[in-house]
């Protein structure tokens, strides 16, 4: 464990999930902002970028500029879009920088299946040494890792559900269907007309129905788990909420006596002492205004009385176990720190 405050720098740090990373840096016991690094807005204030940090943390917005993250902080959080996070990751790994990338370029583990959904990637040498940040199923790789790739938001929440009952053999391989509604924050801070208010605030769609860049990734990590492939039908949904992620998952089960109460006892089985899942008891469901704001993870399963299928669900905060919570508690288990530490506060209610 470490006496000195880690010094720390988020790149991207004016859009949504860079923004939750300073309110989240600024709370960690252990850690000290450095600065907060911009691209189109570097130059400008702080206070007029970052309204909330008014009063708080002075200064301005500073540009990339390697040398500079590298001689001053001893990690850097990158929440760039893909491809322009791959090519500053590889500046900051150059100059030995510990770095927390919160965009998809280096979740991935095959190439082709990375460049099958987001076109070539910029440092393809790099995707070796990247270490999936699902802090749940890879603890002891995150020990020593120099290059940590937190996971998406849909992929976490959809993976946790789904994980205990694949590690345990509980359901078939086959037929997997997750169907994932998530607030409109998780497209960003850009302007656009599908996430403007009056296109969002009375209506709930499908997008990308069978062919979003999320679901390779969580058949990647579910694959792990089974020791073979496994593909599911992937569907997201857009609500009129600003946070949060409902994932709820259905899957056959592997045997007539595979119950949802079997279910529970692998998730708590695999989730015990996690200081962000919470196992729901039977009959209770997940919401996501109990872990809103917070890093934590509500997980509960079901059975259909008719059909049998089991229901899996979770439910997070898009932004933060989703993105940036998540991208510190991978810190806290590459330093040593307590796995659950700055990120203690409960969800905010209501």
């Amino acid at each position: 464990m470490t006496s000195k405050p880690i010094r720390a720098i988020v790149v991207g740090g004016t859009g949504y999930t860079g923004a939750e990373l300073v309110r989240l840096i600024l709370g960690h016991p252990s850690l000290e902002l450095v600065s907060i690094v911009g691209n189109k807005t570097a130059g400008q204030s702080l206070a007029s970028v970052l309204p909330s940090l008014r009063g708080i943390v002075d200064g301005t917005v500073q540009p990339f500029e390697p040398d500079a993250i590298a001689e001053r902080a001893d990690v850097a959080f990158c929440a760039l879009p893909h491809a322009a996070s791959a090519e500053a990751v590889s500046a900051l790994r150059q100059r030995g920088q510990t770095v927390f990338d919160l965009s998809a370029d280096f979740r991935l583990d095959d190439l082709a299946v990375y460049e099958a959904w987001y076109g070539k990637h910029p440092v393809p040498e790099l995707l070796s040494e990247a270490v999936y940040g699902l802090v749940e199923l890879h603890r002891e790789e995150l020990e020593g890792a120099d290059l940590i790739a937190v996971p998406g938001c849909y992929p976490t929440a959809s993976t946790l559900a789904l994980a205990p009952l694949v590690n345990n053999g509980l359901i078939r391989p086959e037929g997997i269907v997750v169907d994932a509604k998530s607030g409109v924050s998780g497209a960003g801070r850009g302007l656009s007309a599908a996430t403007h208010f009056p296109e969002t605030a009375e209506g709930v769609r499908a997008y990308k129905a069978g062919a979003h860049r999320h679901g390779p990734e969580i058949e990647q990590e579910l694959s792990r788990l089974a020791g073979a492939p496994i593909q599911i039908a992937f569907v997201p949904h857009l609500i009129p909420m600003t946070r949060g992620i409902l994932a709820t998952c259905y899957a056959q089960p592997s045997g007539s006596k595979v119950t949802a109460a079997a279910c529970l006892e692998a998730a708590r089985a695999l989730y015990a002492g996690s200081p962000s899942v919470q196992v729901l008891e039977e009959g209770a469901h997940p919401d996501t205004l109990w872990v809103r704001g917070s890093n934590r993870v509500h997980v509960g399963y079901a059975q259909d009385r008719s059909s049998g299928t089991l229901i899996a669900m979770s439910a997070i905060d898009n932004l933060v176990k989703g993105a940036s919570g998540q991208a510190i508690q991978c810190l806290n288990v590459r330093f040593g720190l307590p796995e659950g530490a700055g990120l203690e506060a409960p969800a905010q209610w209501p």
